[in-house]
């Protein structure tokens, strides 16, 4: 939770600290539209920034630690027949900060990085996109301070959902181990049925009823003309959402093929019987068969999305996947 809620209140920090120095960014001068493109591209730099946290915290600390994991493990059981994380094995020291670096750190760095990257993508689209005609006449997107916000109001709902689905684990005082993956599985799929409630309201209540981008650019006799995408406040909770139920899919089809509760892990465990051979074999084939869902998942979704809302639904569908990033974490 800490790690998203700093993301957004960074973010926006940023944005008003921005704000003094391009000061006619969201008016209605001469130069508003240049400054307002020229900010959030400034702001497109805290994405950068969180991806060079990740490459240290994951690369550069990860690796090194995780071999020192690796080696720890394998000492112990080749020369002195111990077990895996065994007390008397001295090495278990590095074993368990190879955990954490890599594991927690380094992959917190990371979707931090990814989370900080969606966010910055977003708001760079939505300053950049072309002018709109609502009910109220012809203004640019940038002018209208919902449309520019509304990526950083689909991750704070996210929030919100994976904070009142936090109580359902905590509200169980004794739990077999058995039970935990179910838990946990049933968690996500909670806190992205709340986050598409809430989707629906943020957008019927925040967005304008319809509104038209500049959209897609297509050839005529003379050229290349612009056309406008009608898109009505219900195609951005369709943006939005579609990317959100992609991203359960893909969860679940990852916990498949990696926990050693179902099939995969188990066949490649038991590949492990007749030789590395096999063993690699099996498990570059399934990690192959393993993408075939999130790919065609994220392709579904980019496609819906910009039928939709055009460039500005695929930054809202890029977000609604990692919206239910606090509880995933």
């Amino acid at each position: 939770f800490c790690l998203c809620a700093f993301g957004i209140f960074n973010l926006y920090i940023l944005i008003m600290l921005f704000r003094l120095y391009y000061s006619d960014a969201f008016g209605d001068g001469d130069n508003a539209a240049d400054d307002t493109a020229a900010l959030f591209e400034a702001i497109a730099g805290y994405g950068l920034g969180g991806s060079s946290v990740a490459l240290f915290g994951r690369v550069g600390g990860g690796i090194y630690t995780k071999a020192a994991d690796v080696g720890a493990d394998l000492v112990g059981k080749v020369e002195y027949d111990l077990n895996e994380d065994d007390i008397r094995n001295p090495a278990v020291i590095a074993d368990n900060v190879g955990d954490n670096v890599g594991d927690i750190a380094g992959m917190g760095a990371d979707l931090f990085g990814s989370f900080a990257e969606s966010s910055c993508a977003a708001l760079v689209i939505a300053a950049q996109t072309g002018a709109i005609v609502s009910d109220d006449g012809n203004d640019a997107i940038w002018e209208n301070w919902g449309y520019v916000s509304f990526p950083l109001v689909i991750s704070c709902t996210g929030i919100i959902a994976c904070f009142l689905t936090s109580f359902v684990a905590t509200s169980t005082s004794h739990m077999e181990l058995n039970e935990v993956e179910p838990k946990l599985k049933m968690q996500i799929m909670i806190s992205t049925i709340i986050e598409t409630i809430l989707l629906f309201v943020v957008s019927m209540t925040l967005m304008p009823e319809q509104a038209h981008f500049a959209g897609y650019v297509v050839a005529s006799g003379d050229g290349y003309t612009e056309e406008s995408i009608l898109v009505k406040n219900y195609y951005l909770f369709f943006s939005a959402a579609v990317g959100l139920w992609a991203g359960l899919g893909i969860g679940y089809v990852t916990e498949y093929y990696t926990s050693n509760q179902h099939r995969p892990t188990q066949v490649v465990a038991e590949n492990c019987r007749t030789g590395a051979a096999t063993n690699v074999i099996m498990g570059l084939a399934l990690g192959y068969k393993s993408v075939i869902f999130p790919a065609c998942a994220i392709a579904v979704a980019a496609y819906v999305s910009h039928s939709l809302a055009g460039f500005y639904g695929v930054s809202l569908a890029a977000l609604g996947i990692l919206s239910t990033l606090s509880i995933c974490l």
